[in-house]
C-alpha cells in the first residue's frame, strides 16, 4: 500500500537524521525546506517529492533514488531473452 511505503520512508528518514545527530530544525535547515514540511513528513507521512528530495540530499543518501523504476518490467519470458541479448550484444560492441 502506498501508504506503507511513505511511513517506511519516514520511519527510515528519521532514523538517518538521528544518526547524524541532527535535530528536525536542523535538517530541514540543510534540506532548505520548512520545519513544518519535515515534521508533517516524519508524523503524517506526507511530502511533496522536491522536498524528499532534498532531504536525501542533506542525509548524503541521493543515489537511493537511482534505483527507482531502474527495473525494466518484463511481460513474458521473451521479452527476457530478448533484453538479455540485447545487452550482450552491447557489451560485446563496448569492449571491441
Amino acid at each position: 500500500m502506498p501508504g506503507d511505503v511513505l511511513a517506511s520512508i519516514a520511519q527510515r528518514v528519521a532514523r538517518r537524521r538521528k544518526e547524524h545527530g541532527m535535530t528536525q530544525a536542523d535538517l530541514a535547515r540543510k534540506a532548505g525546506v520548512s520545519l513544518g514540511s519535515l515534521r508533517r513528513f516524519e508524523q503524517r507521512h506526507e511530502i511533496s517529492l522536491n522536498s524528499l528530495v532534498c532531504i536525501a540530499f542533506a542525509l548524503q543518501c541521493e543515489q537511493d533514488f537511482d534505483a527507482l523504476f531502474a527495473q525494466p518490467h518484463y511481460n513474458t519470458i521473451d521479452d527476457v531473452i530478448k533484453a538479455t541479448k540485447a545487452a550482450e550484444k552491447e557489451e560485446r560492441q563496448h569492449h571491441n
